[in-house]
């Protein structure tokens, strides 16, 4: 029997007069244990006794009727229960009053006149949440990216590129793989389903339907399209580079060389040699793939015909992909591969490992040989930066919302009086702040689109909002109901706690913990803004730093054309025909400009030089007057001059980097060997800058000519104007090299570019601290407003006692510059260690000096000075009788 059914007979019992001693005593027992079954006994006895003793009917029916009773005792003790719980409480009925579709209507407008009402502050709010929204939206677009790369392939978890581990300079490098290795790979080691090659293609030029195009493109093996998961729009897979002349291409670049697009079977003169036929057409590759900016894939074999492919297991210029078998787990291949290079190539002692699709652009940075980081590095900083950047936008809210406390805090009490619970007034607060946020998503999607594309240049990046897709609106719902509740939460609770009696009586006052809370935040604001500033200085000064830098050359109206088609074979003609000009006035050739330096390596040898300790060095391939025309300084020894020494082919020149590295005390004379080619010393030049200015100038052979020139400089006559003397020298290399478009460059344009890295690295931060600043000018703009209105009393009595407009501002603003200054003494060390880390990247770099500490410090004062004298100025020329009238 149930126990609560018990008692109840025992207590009916007792009550006829029935129960026996045994029953009785454990009746007395229960009551001890559960002393609410005493309460209910004394009930049930006085609805007994107020019966009439003399109509107690046999004992049965006296159990049922005190049953009955007792059940009746139980529904009304609920029922009070339920009333004391909804008249403390009304929450249920709030909600129900809140979602009633009139008192909907009624919120919207309070709202509504609420926003109009005040004005500044509604627009500082919903411009602040909107800016905050869109910086938030434009980084999470581009972390969303970073994170989703490569993630579509079908085989992703088991494709992997090889790479390989050697000692240069005594410390771990990181190398690709010799060609040699896939068809070793593909024949002996049976992990491997596919393997493909991949080497860019450089500089060709792609004819067709009477249009020279020059794009992107790569030189692979047929697997590629076996392993990488990219849709087709024409052909397959499994026959699209079965062919020695087949070419693939993606969609954009179809419709680039034919009108229709309709590209498939159709022929297409490459390099105004060779013509190959159109055997697949893919669909434009996505945004977020290693492989994004590629328009048209070869197959390996044009490499060999080309003569571009290195056959032997010393050169590591190439990229290898695998595509292991089903089982096959990373540290598997990397046991089964280890050694591969050196059981073909006992001499080489590079060590082969595998690197994962998934770590290809998050995990890509090696030290000694070892994954360290990434780009996950800057995914989490944006990460961070995007919540940091929303968290202060919503902090902004609460503060302008909460300055307004004493105003908002007569309405609170107005509806508490009338009846409102404490659960409504929060409601309509936190509707109030869900409203402001829908407004700012709408603002917020014209910020982020008009700021799209320079989102993109800041990024290198090709973002775009994806409007067609419903996860995106239904995360920008989720969004801004999240932010409307984290900016409304502690404006809503805060106010709805004020008691009605002190704030309709004047007597309301706040909370000095409040303000506390307020300065801490603007200090952090301003910490903020601050590290920003100093460190966007310094970023700037490393740039200037850098493009000061002397070259080593002269970039004077210096010039180059890449070499195409058969301008090597007429170089003669070319030059001859140039310098009869008065376009130009000197002419060399290269295999690169010399403000780039194209290839390099580590397999030299000279006398004195150690086989364990590699050392790379950049390759020039020169011709006459190189020196001349570039102006690089000859310091030792004598250039290279084939005219006057025909045996100048086997010469070399090394600049002074190269002969401090080989230890050479008079380097004239001496021979430098890589495998069986040897080079005879026959000068030495000055550093000259070959790459980026941030950086210390490498090592340089520049060797005799060998015919594997790739671009001609030249410098152009000041006589004439730059764009005339370049219309001349084009107009005689299209006389010569009618099939290819003319591609040149200005070596001062190429130097500037050099720093585009730093210079976007700079925006970036004047970016950020430009948004630091202005969020945080709207914290302090807040916590002036707030400290005017909760001092309005106290500067009321001031100026009654005399106090000038000067004085009560200076008052007002005196604590503020405090804050700023507070602020400027956390963020000082902190920029000098972000920025001492970054600059030791960099082997010339700046000096960080105390001046970015003094401009910085007074130009935040100056911003935080001019952000709170309009509240301060405002409050000192408020009339005290207004504010002094109800005392």
């Amino acid at each position: 029997m149930d126990s609560s059914l018990y008692i109840w007979k025992l207590i009916s019992k007792k009550l006829a007069g029935e129960a026996t001693d045994p029953e009785l005593r454990e009746l007395e027992q229960l009551t001890r244990e559960h002393p609410e079954i005493e309460k209910l006994l004394e009930q049930a006895t006085a609805f007994w006794q107020s019966e009439p003793q003399a109509n107690i009917p046999d004992p049965e029916q006296a159990f049922l009727r005190h049953m009955k009773r007792m059940a009746e005792i139980s529904e009304r003790k609920s029922a009070l229960e339920n009333r004391i719980w909804i008249n403390k409480s009304n929450g249920k009925e709030s909600i129900y009053s809140f979602f009633n579709f009139g008192m909907l209507r009624n919120y919207f407008k309070v709202i509504y006149r609420n926003l109009y009402r005040f004005k500044t502050f509604s627009l500082i709010n919903i411009l602040g949440l909107a800016i905050g929204m869109a910086s938030a939206i434009l980084i999470l677009l581009l972390v969303q990216n970073e994170l989703s790369y490569d993630q579509f392939h079908e085989n992703k978890d088991r494709i992997y590129m090889l790479l390989n581990r050697g000692m240069v300079n005594g410390k771990m490098e990181i190398f690709g793989s010799p060609a040699l290795l896939a068809t070793t790979l593909k024949k002996d080691y049976p992990q491997v389903e596919e393997v493909t090659r991949m080497n860019g293609t450089g500089p060709i030029v792609l004819s067709a339907n009477g249009k020279q195009l020059e794009g992107r493109g790569v030189m692979v093996d047929s697997g590629f399209l076996k392993i990488f998961s990219y849709p087709f729009l024409r052909g397959n897979a499994e026959q699209a580079l079965n062919s020695p002349r087949s070419i693939v291409l993606t969609e954009s670049f179809a419709k680039k060389l034919f009108a229709d697009g309709d590209a498939m079977g159709k022929l297409i003169k490459v390099d105004s040699n060779n013509h190959f036929i159109v055997t697949a057409i893919l669909k434009d590759l996505p945004n977020n793939t290693e492989f994004n900016d590629l328009e048209y894939f070869l197959p390996w074999s044009y490499m060999k015909e080309v003569g571009w492919e290195k056959p032997g297991w010393n050169n590591y210029d190439n990229d290898i992909i695998v595509l292991l078998k089903k089982g096959v787990t990373e540290k598997m291949a990397n046991e089964r591969f280890r050694d591969v290079i050196k059981r073909n190539a006992p001499a080489q002692k590079k060590e082969a490992f595998v690197h994962p699709l998934a770590k290809w652009r998050l995990w890509s940075k090696f030290e000694n040989g070892k994954i360290v980081g990434g780009r996950i590095e800057s995914v989490r900083f944006f990460s961070l930066l995007a919540g940091f950047i929303l968290l202060i936008a919503c902090i902004n809210y609460m503060n302008l919302s909460t300055a307004r406390s004493a105003k908002r805090g007569k309405e609170v009490g107005i509806r508490k009086v009338v009846g409102a619970g404490r659960f409504s007034i929060v409601l309509r607060f936190l509707g109030e702040s869900i409203t402001v946020s829908f407004v700012s998503v709408f603002i917020c999607l014209v910020i982020v689109q008009l700021g799209m594309k320079g989102f993109n240049w800041l990024t290198w990046n090709k973002l775009s909002v994806p409007y067609t897709s419903k996860y995106f609106w239904l995360f920008l719902t989720g969004f801004a109901l999240l932010t409307g509740l984290i900016a409304g939460s502690y404006p809503a609770f805060y106010l709805s706690t004020f008691r009605p009696i002190s704030v309709l009586k004047g007597a309301f006052r706040t909370s000095y913990h409040l303000v506390s809370v307020r300065k801490i935040l603007v200090v952090l604001q301003f910490s903020f803004a601050i590290t920003f500033i100093i460190c966007t200085i310094i970023i700037y000064r490393q740039i200037e730093y850098g493009s000061k830098r002397d070259p080593g050359y002269n970039r004077d109206h210096l010039a180059f054309i890449y070499v195409k088609g058969d301008m090597n074979k007429k170089y003669s003609l070319i030059k001859d025909d140039l310098l009869k000009t008065a376009a130009v006035t000197e002419v060399t050739r290269s295999n690169s400009p010399v403000c780039y330096t194209w290839r390099g390596d580590d397999d030299y040898t000279w006398a004195g030089s150690k086989p364990d300790n590699k050392t790379w060095f950049g390759e020039f391939q020169i011709d006459n007057d190189f020196a001349e025309t570039m102006g690089v300084k000859i310091i030792s020894g004598r250039a290279i001059d084939t005219r006057l020494h025909p045996g100048d082919s086997a010469a070399a020149l090394l600049n002074e980097s190269a002969v401090k590295t080989m230890g050479f005390k008079d380097p004239i004379g001496q021979i430098v060997r890589k495998g069986n080619a040897g080079w005879v010393i026959v000068g030495v030049v000055k550093d000259f800058v070959s790459n980026s200015p941030l950086y210390s100038t490498q090592p340089m052979i520049l060797q005799g000519p060998n015919n594997n020139f790739g671009a001609i400089s030249f410098r152009l006559s000041n006589r004439n104007s730059l764009s005339a003397n370049m219309s001349t020298v084009e107009s005689i290399f299209k006389k010569y090299i009618p099939d290819y478009p003319i591609i040149s460059g200005y070596v001062d344009e190429a130097d500037v570019k050099k720093l585009e890295d730093e210079r976007r690295t700079g925006v970036q931060s004047a970016l950020f601290g430009g948004l630091a600043i202005l969020i945080s000018c709207m914290g302090l703009f807040a916590l002036a407003a707030y400290t005017a209105e909760s001092r309005i009393k106290e500067i009321g009595i001031r100026k009654v006692l005399g106090a000038s407009v000067s004085g009560i501002t200076l008052l007002l603003s005196k604590d503020f510059v405090k804050l700023v200054a507070i602020s400027f003494l956390i963020a000082s060390p902190v920029a000098w260690w972000l920025m001492h880390k970054w600059l030791q990247d960099y082997t010339y770099r700046v000096n960080i000096g105390w001046l970015v500490f003094a401009v910085t410090g007074v130009l935040s004062l100056v911003i935080a000075v001019a952000t709170v004298c309009f509240q301060a100025i405002k409050a000192a020329l408020s009339n005290p009788v207004v504010s002094l009238r109800a005392e």
